[in-house]
């Protein structure tokens, strides 16, 4: 937690950006019976059967500092889904000399997943691209992308959508609508503020 926290206390820089990640499944539901649209006075009405569509899945980058952020919607959330998720972060930072990605333990997230998905050589080239930081188990709220995720699920993913094609759009729309506005992240948690918070999570040392 702490090493997390000192990362976050880093100064804005372009050549070593300060990348937060994180993914979410969306579930696709689609209408059985028509809704109701909204009128004037009366918000839309949805019958409270609906149709399962199956899954996909969505993964989020920010930079908190920048205010900038990457979406990317795909079927599955496998090893070659994060890796080419890497790639397309590395693409977006290519005058960056080293990315520091902060995101959790999943088990997808790890350096072997790149080289199961590339060549070696461009396998070790993405490798050298990054500074990995993970946040502990149980920890999920360090991680800045989780927030990002709840404000576009909450803006315009928290409703029935029945296929990927439309959660690409909205999520593509609402990307360049936040990344214009430079919506910023303003971390207030520090590592002093944790040690008096959370101090029941620290081990007692007996003096």
């Amino acid at each position: 937690m702490e090493m997390v926290l000192d990362v976050y206390k880093r100064p804005y820089g372009p050549r070593f950006p300060v990348v937060c990640m994180d993914e979410s499944p969306k579930q696709l539901i689609g209408e059985i019976k028509t809704p109701v649209k909204a009128k004037p006075g009366r918000t839309a009405r949805h019958d409270y059967e609906y149709k399962r569509n199956g899954m996909c899945n969505i993964f989020m980058a920010c930079e908190p500092l920048k205010g900038q952020r990457i979406v990317k919607i795909t079927e599955r959330k496998t090893k070659k889904d994060w890796a080419h998720f890497l790639n397309d972060i590395a693409s977006a930072y290519q005058d960056a000399e080293k990315i520091t990605l902060v995101m959790d333990n999943l088990n997808t997230h790890v350096p072997g997943a790149l080289y199961e998905t590339f060549k070696p050589e461009k396998a070790k080239d993405l490798l050298n691209r990054f500074e990995f930081v993970y946040t502990p188990k149980h920890g999920s709220w360090l991680n800045m992308a989780e927030i990002e995720l709840n404000v576009l699920i909450g803006q315009c993913l928290g409703r029935r959508i029945d296929n990927i094609e439309e959660v690409e759009h909205e999520a593509a729309a609402w990307q360049a609508y936040r990344n214009n506005k430079d919506a910023k992240v303003n971390w207030q948690f520090t590592t002093d503020d944790a040690r008096i918070k959370l101090s029941r999570l620290y081990p007692t040392i007996d003096s």
